[in-house]
């Protein structure tokens, strides 16, 4: 793996570090309160079902904004957009703190927060990732997403795991003030960007008009179709069962926050050795067929995972989900973003984000209700069977896609 090119785009460019930066604190931050919140409204219910309707909650807003995000995120400065949601979410944070603090936390209170939390990252999510191109030249962008994702899978890493062992030493309301108080990382480093000013955008057509043009544009390009088909197939049947890890920690492994962070931190460990493959290959020609490598393998180790009963076979099982989910869409993004063209970048990536952010959800949604009914095992044996279904009918019916470079 050759660290040096893997790593240009952060020595480079001084905007991409201090983004680069910025965004570990916060995202670290971030992935302790995920973890702390899935493990709270567990203990609080003792549902997996209630599991699902947070995760159902927090993707809802995708389906109602995130299009219009996109619209907005082509039309005004991205820098000022990022300032608003993350100053959004770090009051959303404070606020869970606050409610758990007081001792009455209810389930209910949960789920209108991850509500909230959803609508700032339907306006954030397509600006975050259009505005990678502001920060670093056309030819580091393969370099750039890839580091992104290292940057959010070293988070994904390390946070759960400190989740896990804060929510067991002090309570769960310490994990949300961390996660409020991190944000100061990414909001000092959006402040401190300076990118280069750029004509104000003419009135142009109505924003209605303006998100037609970027879904007929989506819809008229194979490439960018089969791109979104395969973030559609792996957000619904593939991250599904991260919905299930408080419930599989205690049912299945009979163990407790400690053993969920581990879990989550497994995957993130996995996922951040994707992502350091994906951007030491730097312009490797046969990224379609490694894309295609991982959609086939990854309901492979899912069932393998599902089998163990063991903790620790149970974590190398989860790192290998990690690996090769992330694989997928690691591959699925770098292949859309430097496919697609710059006058419709926000829109489209408002797409994908609609995509990932409202499928995902669903695909929780069903299963918790799943697990409820017919346990977690039998669930995510399922989610197994399925996701193979649609690698292979990628391989059939979209054949191009292994031939991308």
């Amino acid at each position: 793996m050759n660290f040096r090119r893997t790593f240009l785009t952060v020595i480079k460019y001084r905007n991409y570090r201090l983004w680069f930066f910025g965004q570990l604190v916060s995202l670290f931050g971030s992935w302790m309160q995920m973890t702390a919140q899935g493990f709270l409204i567990f203990e609080l219910t003792r549902s997996p079902a209630y599991l699902g309707y947070v995760s159902f909650a927090s993707g809802l807003p995708a389906w109602i904004f995130v299009l219009y995000g996109g619209v907005i995120a082509d039309r005004m400065a991205r820098r000022s957009l990022l300032l608003i949601t993350q100053t959004c979410m770090m009051f959303l944070g404070a606020a869970l703190a606050g409610v758990t603090f007081s001792g009455h936390v209810q389930p209910w209170q949960i789920i209108v927060l991850a509500f909230c939390l959803g609508i700032a990252n339907a306006f954030d999510a397509p600006a975050r990732q259009a505005f990678v191109l502001e920060l670093v030249e056309r030819e580091d962008l393969t370099n750039a997403i890839a580091l992104n994702s290292t940057l959010f899978n070293c988070a994904a890493m390390v946070g759960p795991a400190a989740a896990g062992l804060v929510y067991a030493w002090i309570g769960p309301a310490w994990c949300f003030v961390f996660n409020s108080v991190s944000f100061a990382g990414i909001i000092v480093a959006l402040l401190l960007i300076r990118v280069k000013a750029k004509p104000a955008p003419s009135p142009g057509p109505s924003a209605l008009a303006a998100l037609v043009e970027g879904l007929r544009y989506t819809a008229s390009d194979g490439i960018i179709r089969s791109m979104i088909g395969i973030v559609a197939a792996t957000c619904l049947f593939g991250f599904s069962f991260t919905t299930l890890l408080p419930a599989w920690a205690v049912h299945v492994l009979d163990g407790d926050a400690a053993t969920n962070g581990l879990l989550h931190s497994a995957r993130g460990c996995g996922a951040l050795i994707s992502a350091l493959l994906i951007a030491s290959l730097g312009r490797f020609p046969l990224k379609g067929r490694l894309l295609m490598a991982g959609m086939f393998l990854f309901p492979v180790v899912l069932l393998l995972f599902a089998l163990e009963r063991e903790t620790w076979l149970a974590l190398v099982f989860m790192a290998g989900v990690g690996i090769t989910l992330l694989l997928t869409l690691n591959l699925a993004n770098v292949l859309l973003q430097t496919h697609v063209e710059d006058h419709v970048r926000g829109r489209v990536m408002s797409i994908v984000s609609l995509t990932h952010f409202g499928l995902m959800p669903i695909g929780g949604l069903l299963a918790g209700l799943a697990a409820s009914a017919i346990g977690e095992p039998a669930t995510v044996m399922a989610s197994s069977v399925i996701a193979s279904a649609c690698a292979l009918a990628i391989w059939i019916y979209a054949p191009q896609v292994r031939k991308l470079a």
